[in-house]
């Protein structure tokens, strides 16, 4: 009962620092964690637990839907090569490069723990990025990239951890395998998605004159669709996804307008909630994972957490220049797609926006509930090596991005006007 009323007041206070941080000009997410700090810092506080299943099951399914639902299809598919190139290889490349590091700089770690390490830091949270650029007036295509990224990332990072995880329990790891796992997995999750999408679309026709039923099963579907797809060992994510693409087509075509303003005004408020709520909960656990690190090793994993953060903010911006450079030479060769249409010049990144999107790598919630996950002990039940290190550097990477890189976003975001798009 104790936690049941610490979240209505940490809602509460949610609620309240959102409405200010408009006044004085703070974005959201910096402003929540910071006070989610605070308030963990508070003598005698009630930890708030995270319960990984919790995380992937009550937060990530809504908040999914909601952007995927929101997101303009057509723009979405514009721009899936880009999108692509950064929810997947750049989650690789990532992950490649953190766990070489980690490796390298962390004493006694080894190749599979700094996988797992670099599985979780792999995925960035654009909720974080657009909460802070919010008002800012970045380019739509910039906008598009980021949220486009986020719907599909964090299943990349999910099936690079899940195999460095098995590497860890003395699996062997074989890359044809990974690769048809990984494919299965997506293409799995998609098909789940899509059908479960046109069964909803039709269900919602046949009763469209009971908004209460309509409202009811989309506020259900991402929840069943994501328990769908993980029963049958798929990517819950990309099922999420999908659905949600897939009743966003059909709703411009099919739902009646009252029900269309209904159903977007539920999903913002719940979008809000759930992300505030997050960013607080967020704060909450760095003054909890302090705890657990012995005081002599704060400082040493402090650095290395900043490291490791920058090494994902120089890869991420090395991946993304290289990615507006490749466009931009494709366009002049008149490269085609597979379509045979060339590519367009609404397909460039200009130099402000590959800033913008490059800065954007912020950490979120998935990470730290991907580390939190680790499990407490093997089979044969010994611990679990390094894991309270490795969800403090977690944590911290998470800090540094959304508090960091959070400050300085706007004031890159804001030289948009000013800056050559050559």
């Amino acid at each position: 009962m104790e936690n049941y009323t610490m979240i209505l007041i940490i809602l509460g206070i949610m609620v309240l620092l959102s409405a200010l941080s408009e006044r004085i000009k703070i974005a959201s997410p910096i402003l929540l964690m910071i006070a989610g700090i605070g308030i963990g810092f508070i003598p005698h506080m009630p930890q708030i637990e995270i319960e990984p299943e919790i995380i992937f099951l009550i937060f990530l399914p809504p908040l999914l839907y909601e952007a995927a639902f929101n997101i303009h299809f057509n723009e979405f598919k514009l721009h899936f090569r880009t999108i692509s190139s950064l929810a997947f290889g750049l989650v690789f490349i990532t992950a490649g490069c953190i766990a070489v590091t980690a490796h390298y700089m962390i004493p006694d770690m080894s190749w599979g723990l700094s996988f797992v390490l670099g599985a979780i830091l792999a995925a960035t949270d654009a909720v974080a990025a657009m909460g802070i650029t919010k008002n800012l007036g970045i380019s739509n295509k910039a906008k598009v990239i980021l949220e486009g990224e986020s719907l599909i990332n964090d299943a990349s990072a999910l099936v690079v951890y899940r195999f460095a995880l098995s590497a860890v329990a003395g699996a062997t790891f074989v890359w044809w395998k990974a690769t048809t796992t990984f494919l299965v997995l997506l293409l799995g999750g998609a098909v789940v998605g899509f059908v479960l999408g046109v069964i909803l679309a039709h269900t919602l026709r046949l009763i469209r004159n009971n908004s209460l039923a309509v409202l009811g099963l989309l506020l259900l579907s991402p929840f069943v669709a994501y328990l769908v797809a993980e029963e049958f060992h798929l990517s819950g994510v990309i099922a999420v996804v999908i659905l949600g693409l897939v009743m966003s087509y059909f709703s411009r075509k099919k739902f009646p307008g009252p029900i269309k303003e209904q159903s977007k005004t539920i999903w913002d408020l719940i979008a809000f909630l759930l992300n505030g709520f997050i960013f607080i909960l967020l704060g909450l656990e760095v003054p909890a994972v302090i705890e657990t690190i012995d005081s002599s090793m704060l400082l040493p994993y402090t650095g290395f957490a900043l490291v490791l953060t920058i090494i994902a903010i120089f890869v991420r911006a090395a991946r993304v220049f290289f990615l507006r450079k490749s466009l931009e030479l494709a366009h002049k060769q008149n490269t085609r797609h597979k379509s045979g249409r060339k590519i367009p010049e609404t397909l460039l990144l200009s130099v402000q926006e590959s800033l913008v999107i490059s800065w954007s790598g912020m950490r979120g919630i998935v990470s730290l509930a991907i580390a939190f996950a680790l499990p407490q002990t093997f089979d044969n039940g010994q611990p679990f090596p390094f894991r309270a290190e490795i969800i403090f550097i977690t944590t911290l990477v998470i800090l540094f991005t959304i508090v960091g890189q959070g400050a300085l976003l706007p004031t890159i975001a804001k030289k948009r006007n000013t800056t050559n798009n050559t």
